[in-house]
């Protein structure tokens, strides 16, 4: 996270030391107290918002904001229920088309032979 290795974290160490001297382990417990209060702000504004939006969103979660979060939940989550075919002829999912009167990618033609064009749709563009 900081990207402090071992050399840099003993000089930090020997600069508290210099600096604080005896009164050292007060100020550690000063900075522990003080981060234990600040998680307890946190806590405690985090159930203000959860109890203000209401029952609608109960399970709301203050993480789900962040970006890398968000499209971890919505965009890159296995989705296997919308993977698999829905009916015997496997018209949808993964087998399928993306609307069901598309020919399925399994059922189509294999690729393209070298110096073959590809298909082209007039209406399509």
């Amino acid at each position: 996270m900081f990207d402090v290795g071992l050399g840099e974290m003993l000089v930090l160490v020997v600069l508290a030391l210099v600096i604080f001297g005896d009164k050292l382990p007060q100020a550690a417990g000063q900075a522990g107290r003080a981060l234990r209060q600040l998680r307890q702000m946190a806590n405690s504004a985090k159930a203000d918002l959860q109890e203000g939006l209401g029952p609608e969103f109960k399970d709301f979660d203050v993480a789900d904001l962040n970006p890398k979060t968000f499209v971890r939940k919505h965009l890159l989550e296995d989705h296997d229920d919308d993977l698999r075919p829905s009916g015997a002829n496997g018209s949808s999912g993964v087998n399928g088309g993306l609307f069901d009167d598309e020919p399925s990618l399994a059922t189509a033609g294999g690729g393209l032979e070298y110096g073959e064009r590809p298909p082209f749709d007039n209406e399509a563009t």
